[in-house]
Parts: C-alpha cells; sequence; structure tokens
C-alpha cells in the first residue's frame, strides 16, 4: 500500500520538508522557529483561508502524520491556529465556511468536504498555541514523531483550483480603470470601453 502522495509535498507553502516517515507535522502559525529535521513538515501558517487549506493537503496527501503539533504566536486577526482547530473539530458548511472559526475569511474553496473529513480523521493537532521555545518544542517532536501507525487509508490527494489568469491589459487613456474593459475619466465623468496597447 502507498503511503506518501508521489511528489509530496503537494502544494507549496512557506514550509521545509523534514522526515516524510515521521508521524509529527509542526505549525508556527506567525512565528519564525528554527525547523527540526525529525518532523515530516515545518512551517508558518498565517491566514485562516489558504493556509489552512494547505496544511490540510499536504497533511492529508502523507498517511505517516498522524500528529499535527501547532505552536508559536497566533496571527493577529486571521487567526490560522484556531482556523486550523475549528476546521478539524467542527468541519465547514455547505458554502465552505470554517464552523465556529473566528477569523476574518474563514472559507475554504479549494478543497471538499470529504477532504476536510479525511484530516479530521487522520491526525490529532496538538494544541500548543503560544509555545515559542524551543527546547519544549524538541520535546513533543521527539515524543511524537514515531508514535502509532500510520493512517489505514492511502493518501488523499486533493488537487488545488488553479487560479484564472489575468487577461487585463493596460488602458492606454482614463484615469480610473473599472474593470478589465471599463476605464473612467473623471475630469468628464465618462465610463467607457478600455482601449488596449
Amino acid at each position: 500500500m502507498k503511503i506518501i502522495a508521489d511528489e509530496w509535498p503537494i502544494v507549496k507553502g512557506d514550509y521545509i520538508v523534514g522526515d516524510p516517515k515521521s508521524r509529527i507535522a509542526v505549525v508556527t502559525l506567525a512565528s519564525h522557529i528554527n525547523s527540526l529535521p525529525q518532523a515530516a513538515l515545518w512551517g508558518s501558517s498565517k491566514t485562516e483561508n489558504l493556509g489552512v487549506e494547505k496544511i490540510v493537503v499536504n497533511i492529508i496527501s502523507n498517511s505517516n502524520i498522524r500528529y499535527v503539533l501547532i505552536c508559536g504566536t497566533e496571527s493577529r486577526g486571521h487567526l490560522a491556529g484556531h482556523s486550523l482547530l475549528a476546521i478539524h473539530e467542527n468541519g465547514i458548511d455547505e458554502q465552505g465556511r470554517i464552523i465556529n472559526s473566528e477569523g476574518a475569511i474563514p472559507f475554504i474553496e479549494n478543497i471538499s468536504r470529504e477532504a476536510v473529513r479525511r484530516f479530521q480523521q487522520q491526525v490529532i493537532l496538538l494544541d500548543r498555541i503560544g509555545l515559542i521555545d524551543p527546547r519544549e518544542i524538541l520535546k513533543l517532536v521527539n515524543k511524537y514523531k514515531n508514535e502509532g501507525e500510520a493512517y489505514p487509508d492511502e493518501p488523499m490527494v486533493v488537487c488545488s483550483q488553479k487560479k484564472r489568469q489575468s487577461t487585463f491589459t493596460v488602458p492606454t487613456s482614463g484615469d480610473i480603470i473599472i474593470s478589465e474593459e471599463f476605464v473612467m475619466d473623471t475630469a468628464a465623468g465618462i465610463i467607457y470601453q478600455a482601449e488596449t496597447l
């Protein structure tokens, strides 16, 4: 049985890959804390939407990971750590909102409820938000790096939707751009179709 997806980690982000066979990943929220090679993944997450999505996608695509240590300082307003705890405990609603998240924009747009359920089942979150002491973090990583067995199902690979490439061209006249097609001449008070280069 396959344990780790091909080309893992699946999505790029602000993290370092350590030992893909490790049972623990570390999320340092808004803090920069030197990484430990004993963790499968180690990195920050400052947002309650794309940051959380990347964590979920990369975790469920490696069945070895059974624990996620959430440490470091919470990101102001975004509350990425709180949102990660909320998605794990409560999931997302039909609109993709993380249930009971207090983050500013806690909407998951690129992964399914099925992927969220897999995340909920696969890992245990270790809530140590605020912990920045490297020695304490090392103790936790060493405690969990070989704890238990890999998740019994094969990795779940979720490809996030590709962002639409902008086809915007720079208009040659008008002093306010309204959209890709229209500009406004504020002196004349006229909105008209943009001329392109």
